[in-house]
């Protein structure tokens, strides 16, 4: 089977039909653009990316990346979403966005090109949308340099993320649209650290992601019953 096949082709094309929305505030991606903020300070507090050499892993359309590369990071942003890519790099150009740069590559196809290549990998909300996460996690370990970090985020899988995430977020918020997260392919803690410590990565912290929708305020903390997020070092 081959890195490409790694990508569901239903997943790319919701969010390339999305794509011209991406840097919508108030858009389908408004909750990325309202967390951004925690992750990368999340991220920053423990990797320091200013001078380091980062890897946006799914980047889409750059939400991430470009802030990475605000905080003084050197930045690379990959995605198999060509439509997300091509906003991703427009903003940069729109922006004057500074070391920042796109390609469409998968994650495996990358690790096998530039093997040890990165201080700081992130893939953040995209192994819930992959055939094979485990593959992906294997490919970011692969590509950070020994030593260095490794960030992932996703959704848990159980009774509250369901009720959270798709239907609270999906149907009666209307946060996301229909159809963006499939239950089953929801990834607990247990496994996300399964797959981790098989490709030789040590997890580091645990933080959970949590949302109140009366005042439309996020904050990190340490429940992991729905969206959490993993920071780990390459051994």
């Amino acid at each position: 089977m081959s890195a490409q096949s790694n990508a569901d082709p239903a997943e790319l094309a919701k969010f390339s039909d999305l794509a011209h929305r991406w840097w919508d505030q108030d858009s389908e991606f408004k909750p990325l653009h309202r967390i951004n903020p925690l992750r990368l300070d999340w991220i920053d507090g423990l990797a320091s990316v200013a001078g380091k050499n980062v890897l946006d892993v799914g980047c889409g359309g750059g939400i991430l990346s470009d802030a990475m590369a605000r905080r003084g990071a050197q930045v690379t942003g990959i995605d198999l979403a060509s439509k997300a890519l091509k906003v991703a790099q427009l903003h940069a150009l729109e922006a004057s966005t500074p070391n920042v740069n796109y390609r469409e590559v998968s994650a495996e196809e990358l690790a096998a090109e530039l093997p040890g290549s990165f201080d700081v990998v992130t893939c953040m909300e995209m192994l819930e949308h992959v055939p094979r996460p485990a593959s992906v996690v294997n490919a970011c370990s692969r590509l950070v340099k020994p030593g260095g970090w490794v960030f992932f985020s996703t959704i848990n899988r159980n009774a509250k993320a369901f009720l959270f995430a798709i239907l609270g977020a999906e149907y009666m918020l209307r946060m996301l649209p229909r159809g963006t997260h499939e239950y089953a392919k929801f990834i607990r803690p247990s496994e996300l650290a399964t797959h981790c410590r098989a490709a030789d990565l040590e997890l580091i912290q645990t933080r959970g992601m949590e949302y109140n929708p009366l005042t439309q305020h996020y904050w990190l903390s340490s429940d992991t019953a729905v969206n959490y997020l993993f920071a780990t070092r390459r051994l």
